[in-house]
């Protein structure tokens, strides 16, 4: 069949998948049967087996359910509401107050469970509701939680990035560097946001809180120590050399689960739902990274990849208008399919495109990963919003709308990542 008619047929079936409610693992599947059969005498079967088995039994990837395993046993831990009201105190005195624990809470749990949806479900059920009875603007509360949620893609034990490692074969290590600086920049521009939206809306503002007291401050900063210390445990760990990332993820979940029973907010059903919960986790990132492993096979056969990779060759893109249509091509597959999906779909097709326009491809991991976070909050498919619409009962629409200034931060963060590029390069080239 031509590659003309093809492609259209193969979106098609992938969007009828989807709206049958086909899991998106099984969804891919079939796009890639309809595309072998299409366009291949290949033995279907064979190829099916042997890409599913090498997709799911790649060395790097053994890290992945652990690191869901430390965040699940946080999200049912005190160390959540903990770092919570451990923050609040040193937030008091700047311009937005509170709506800044919405940012550093994200910020902080991000770093401790990889996950932007449990980032934002744990912090949210925590944030939301006090926000708004302290009088806090609802708007601006709940858009500041939608895009600050979305650190969790980012900011390193990234379960995405372990991802693209796997799929791309790049150090996760190195990743994990990388992802470091660009996160705590996207934290400083959304403070900075809250800031300079808090001056511009002085009327949108409660009054202030009474000042704390250095007592006050100090037993706040006790209430966050122990989810620094096991920040500092897994990542340090890396860093030092003296954990590879699947042993620094075993020391994550042993770290988590001694500071949850520490507490007192951990119980062994609550270890066991934690288990459950991530091993379904994990279980739905196989079957992704299966079914996409799958497809990318099947496309090779169709010609597809290459038949794309010589149309963007004959337009002789610039590097930065190379960047920019991407950009475009990942806000709109974001409106339709999750962050792991894309990744896994799309980063066989163009990272040779990438590398060969003199892109380094842990950079473009980064970029990456960046607008994927944008797909985070843009609807009908945005994984935040849907976790935001089950916390706060408001319509998808208009919880876009709240995290609307957020996605245009991101747009800008992907800017200068592009246009400096040692932002995300510079720590992995010195350390």
């Amino acid at each position: 069949m031509e590659i003309a008619f093809l492609g259209p047929i193969l979106v098609l079936v992938l969007f009828v998948a989807l709206a049958l409610g086909l899991w998106i693992g099984f969804a891919l599947v079939a796009v890639g049967l309809v595309a072998m059969l299409a366009a291949s005498t290949a033995p279907v079967t064979l190829v099916f087996g042997t890409k599913v088995w090498g997709s799911l039994t790649i060395w790097d990837l053994t890290s992945l359910p652990m690191f869901i395993w430390m965040g699940e046993v946080l999200v049912r831990s005190r160390l959540s509401s903990d770092m919570f009201e451990g923050l609040a105190p040193f937030t008091r005195r700047l311009p937005g107050r509170l709506l800044h624990v919405n940012v550093l809470g994200c910020a902080l749990f991000a770093a401790v469970s990889g996950s932007s949806a449990a980032t934002t479900a744990t912090i949210g059920r925590m944030s939301v509701p006090e926000l708004t009875a302290r009088g806090y603007d609802s708007k601006m509360a709940i858009g500041t939680l939608a895009g600050a949620g979305t650190f969790g893609f980012l900011i390193p034990p990234s379960i995405i990035l372990i991802v693209y490692g796997a799929a791309t074969e790049q150090s996760i290590a190195q990743l994990f560097l990388a992802g470091f600086v660009p996160g705590l920049m996207l934290a400083a521009m959304f403070s900075g946001y809250i800031m300079v939206w808090s001056l511009l809306h002085r009327d949108r503002m409660p009054e202030p809180e009474p000042a704390t007291t250095g007592g006050d401050s100090i037993r706040a900063l006790m209430r966050l120590l122990p989810v620094v210390g096991l920040i500092v445990a897994v990542i340090g760990s890396i860093y030092a050399g003296i954990a590879s990332p699947t042993e620094a993820a075993v020391i994550g979940v042993t770290g988590a689960m001694i500071l949850a029973w520490a507490t007192g907010g951990a119980s062994w059903r609550g270890i066991g739902d934690s288990l459950l919960a991530a091993t379904n986790t994990t279980c739905m990132i196989a079957f992704i990274m299966a079914g996409a492993g799958f497809l990318t096979v099947a496309m090779g056969y169709t010609g597809i990849p290459r038949a794309l990779a010589s149309w963007i060759a004959v337009m002789e893109l610039s590097p930065y208008a190379l960047l920019a249509a991407l950009t475009l091509f990942f806000i709109i597959m974001g409106m339709f399919l999750d962050g792991i999906s894309i990744v896994v779909l799309t980063v066989s097709i163009f990272l040779p495109m990438v590398t060969e326009a003199g892109i380094d491809p842990i950079w473009f991991g980064v970029f990456l990963v960046i607008v994927v976070e944008m797909s985070q909050i843009t609807p009908p498919v945005g994984f935040n919003l849907f976790v935001l619409q089950k916390i706060t009962g408001r319509d998808i629409i208009q919880l876009a709308g709240y995290a609307a200034p957020f996605f245009a931060l991101l747009v800008v963060a992907v800017a200068l990542l592009s246009v400096f590029p040692q932002i995300a390069l510079w720590l992995p080239r010195t350390m």
